[in-house]
């Protein structure tokens, strides 16, 4: 085989893989929204408690934790964590304490370290005030609508159910840096995880939200088991599947902040991400470059020679891509101005540009930016390595939610 046929072969075999992944995405995203207009009957629903590690007064804060003190559930609790009584997060939950007296809302502040996870640690010592069986561990950086709880714990009536996670939508809290960050979520994130839930999968766990029963935390061992994890969350879910039970993928999407302000940001954050996929699931993540639809195509049509066919199905490939960036943001498109969304639709072809960087950049090294840690990866699973630093032993909690 002569090197210009090779070469013609693999670009049209990257450009067809290119073009049906984002076809295949908005599919997805469509069975998924069509999905939810069937509706379900009502369950049951047990009492709950919702578990919040807090770090700082971050952005939105006290818009983000007033969103759980408005739901529409007939009974729950609300427990919030911190490692040091003068974190100014308490602040807040104290203005909720005010704001909703009826409400069950506790709190702790507890600087004990229970392993190289600060975040399972700071779990770990709120939930001995969770006054119920069945849990929600929620990130302190998302806000939810008043049906939340009711639509996340409803499947937690179903005794093979280990664990309910939902998707997340991303919230640009700054610049242009905070408007690709948000990106990579609404149009990357989101739309892979649909596809692979589309062919049956849930191998999936994700920080935003994770519920589950008291019997099944108690069945994996407890939170004790995590405390190695940097991928805590997809662990969670491996371990109750491992139990026999199922994981589902909520209705409810709820919506997270993104404040990278900088390249470097971005690049720590996304880095961390990409480098702990490559970790836990190293052939997908290999494969995973065909989701990157604009320079990818661009690519497989210049190494299969650029003819007419081959500019045929590019012109596809970018077309569907414009389609999923709009399929992923109608909701928000629809508030803004034309003006907006042009600046906006001009920046996903370097999104996805910045994303192949970051997935190449990903393969080279191990070790990851977390919240103030230096932390290495050291095995399959997810773990990792990290010295806890005398400052994050004392009064620091970058780590810690």
């Amino acid at each position: 085989m002569s090197f210009d046929l090779l070469m013609d072969l693999i670009g049209w075999a990257v450009l067809l893989a290119a073009t049906a992944y984002v076809l295949l995405a908005i599919a997805a995203q469509w069975v998924w929204s069509r999905r939810w207009r069937i509706g379900s009957g009502p369950s049951p629903l047990a009492a709950v408690s919702v578990l919040k590690p807090l770090c700082g007064d971050e952005p939105r804060l006290y818009e983000n934790l007033r969103s759980f003190c408005q739901q529409h559930y007939p009974s729950y609790q609300l427990v919030f964590g911190t490692r040091s009584s003068d974190d100014p997060a308490l602040d807040v939950v104290r203005r909720l304490q005010l704001e909703f007296p009826a409400l069950d809302i506790a709190w702790v502040a507890d600087p004990r370290i229970h392993g190289r996870n600060l975040k399972v640690s700071n779990l770990l010592n709120l939930l001995p005030l969770a006054r119920h069986d069945w849990l929600v561990i929620a990130d302190s950086d998302i806000s939810v609508d008043p049906h939340y709880l009711a639509r996340v714990c409803a499947p937690l009536g179903d005794a093979s159910v280990g664990l309910v996670t939902c998707l997340y939508r991303g919230r640009a809290l700054g610049g242009p840096w905070s408007k690709l960050g948000r990106q990579f979520i609404d149009d990357w994130f989101a739309p892979a995880v649909l596809v692979t839930r589309l062919f049956g999968s849930d191998n999936f766990g994700f920080g935003a939200t994770l519920a589950l029963r008291r019997d099944a935390l108690a069945a994996i061992g407890g939170l004790e088991v995590l405390v190695t994890q940097l991928a805590d969350d997809h662990a969670l879910g491996a371990l109750t599947r491992a139990k026999g039970l199922r994981t589902v993928l909520s209705r409810s999407v709820v919506a997270t902040d993104v404040t990278e302000r900088a390249l470097d940001e971005l690049a720590a954050h996304e880095l961390r991400w990409l480098r702990t996929i490559r970790m836990i699931q190293p052939l997908g993540y290999f494969f995973s470059f065909v989701t990157f639809t604009v320079p990818v195509a661009i690519i497989g049509w210049l190494l299969s020679g650029g003819g007419r066919d081959a500019t045929v199905c590019i012109g596809i490939a970018l077309a569907a891509r414009l389609v999923l960036h709009v399929q992923s943001n109608a909701r928000r498109y629809r508030r803004k101005d034309l003006k907006s969304i042009a600046a906006e639709l001009a920046l996903f072809g370097v999104r996805d540009t910045l994303s192949l960087a970051f997935w190449a950049a990903a393969f080279f090294g191990q070790r990851v930016s977390w919240r103030g840690q230096s932390l290495t990866l050291t095995g399959a699973s997810g773990e990792y390595a990290a010295e806890i630093s005398d400052s994050l032993r004392s009064d620091s909690c970058e780590a810690c939610k």
